[in-house]
């Protein structure tokens, strides 16, 4: 009975966000009550809001990807393993041995965390269930214990949810995304950090009162301050960063002015399809347990719609590359994950009001982190790699997605005690960083409920 469950739940998997996502989003409407064709109709406009955002990063990927390489290689940088990014990561994690348990093992800690009210947050994007299931197949690929793979997929799921709750305030009152949160991915665990910039930057006079925004940008220098123009700007200036010629710099200028326009539409076809479920989500919710509010939990990807969140990734991309370099016994050279770097500091972004002065710093400080985990976790991605038959057996892999993610870094090394000194510096720096992050949600949602009254 297990193994149909399990090679149904892989099926659906293999078929990728744009179709799980639907016929998830069909199924929980039409069971809690939406009418079947409204269901239908929901769960088909996530599609294609998914469908055109796998294009947008597919052509980001496509664009920026040989632009980061030939960047790289034109500067020189000699760093010999390869950052796979998510698109590597993500199918390798779903190839794992824990994969398909930890989807029902994910969904339960949810569910259970919701009936004793520890959590608010509703996670209903199954496909990224991957970033808990991550830390599971690599404790498992570690210890070779197979509950302690399980237990982290516990561990982590839990904290996910209670990240969710922590930044739903801050998606309400800057994103405009009302009842919505995002509990997973890098953008989620990442943020903390700029929570502890955020409070170091207010403290300092004349320092707190720059603010640089695409905005302020636009008010100050008019059209060229609009998103197309500056997503045209950063690009061009990427291209001719990785040594291109006009004729290659100014079409990939094009396409970022492209993605600006494009992306907060497409962001909002996600939006329309998810109302019927939420509204009705939130009405048996509340009758079942009275007035408490809770959150529906999607895709990071629905943050990207924002310009100062694209402003910023493009800026991060020769930014990173330079980080990388800096990063004391760095063997990762970022890759995968450049092109969708905003996905690191789109919570970041939002934390500082959209001002891309504090971006630079808190975003230079998750990447610099990122990077540092990702390199003391490519023995371990590596073993992943090739139990999943992921790689030729030779070669290193790295990941900046999930591979520099500090909760399977200190998870896993709770358990193998490889590096105690790394251990304690990541456990204690982010430790502080999320005490900053509670205490800076409870003062947004606050001030959020102030101005509500």
């Amino acid at each position: 009975m297990w193994s149909v469950i399990s090679n149904a739940i892989q099926y659906i998997i293999d078929m990728g966000a744009s179709v799980m996502l639907p016929i998830v989003i069909a199924l929980i409407s039409v069971c809690i009550g939406v009418k079947i064709g409204k269901a239908v109709r929901s769960g088909l406009m996530i599609g294609v809001g998914f469908v055109g955002l796998s294009l947008i990063v597919d052509m980001m990927n496509a664009e920026l990807g040989p632009a980061a390489a030939a960047m790289s290689e034109r500067f020189g940088l000699s760093l010999s393993v390869v950052d796979i990014g998510w698109p590597g990561a993500s199918p390798m994690t779903w190839s794992s041995n824990i994969a398909t348990v930890a989807i029902p093992v994910a969904i339960g800690v949810n569910v259970l965390m919701i009936a004793l009210k520890l959590t608010k947050t509703v996670n209903i994007d199954i496909w990224n269930i991957w970033h808990m299931t991550f830390t599971g197949a690599i404790a498992y690929v570690v210890t070779g214990n197979f509950w302690l793979g399980i237990l982290g997929v516990v561990v982590h799921a839990a904290i996910s949810y209670k990240l969710g709750d922590l930044w739903a305030p801050l998606l309400a009152d800057y994103f405009e995304l009302e009842g919505l949160t995002v509990p997973h991915g890098t953008a989620a665990y990442m943020a903390p950090v700029a929570c502890v910039v955020d409070a170091v930057i207010e403290k300092i006079p004349g320092v707190n009162k720059i603010d640089i925004s695409a905005d302020s940008l636009q008010e100050k220098v008019g059209v060229l301050g609009e998103p197309i123009v500056i997503g045209g700007i950063l690009g061009a200036v990427v291209g001719f960063l990785a040594g291109y010629g006009p004729q290659e710099a100014l079409p990939l200028g094009v396409k970022m002015s492209a993605v600006m326009v494009l992306m907060p539409k497409v962001v909002k076809c996600i939006m329309d399809g998810l109302l019927p479920l939420s509204e009705r989500a939130k009405e048996v919710l509340t009758k079942k347990f009275g007035n408490s509010e809770f959150y529906i939990g999607l895709d990071p990807a629905i943050l990207l719609g924002d310009a100062q969140v694209v402003t910023a990734g493009l800026i991060f991309i020769p930014l990173t590359l330079l980080l990388a370099v800096l990063v004391p016994g760095n063997q990762v050279l970022p890759f995968g994950d450049l092109a969708t770097i905003g996905f690191f500091i789109a919570i970041a972004v939002a934390v500082h009001n959209g001002n891309l002065f504090r971006t630079l710093f808190s975003g230079s400080l998750i990447m610099f982190m990122t990077i540092w985990i990702a390199n003391q976790t490519i023995p371990w991605m590596t073993a992943l790699a090739r139990t999943t038959g992921s790689t030729d057996g030779s070669s290193a892999v790295a990941a900046l997605d999930q591979g520099g993610c500090p909760l399977t870094y200190i998870y896993t090394q709770v358990l193998t005690r490889e590096n105690i000194a790394g251990l304690a510096a990541i456990a204690v720096i982010y430790g502080i960083c999320i005490l900053f992050a509670i205490r800076y949600s409870r003062a947004r949602g606050a001030a959020l409920e102030a101005d509500g009254e």
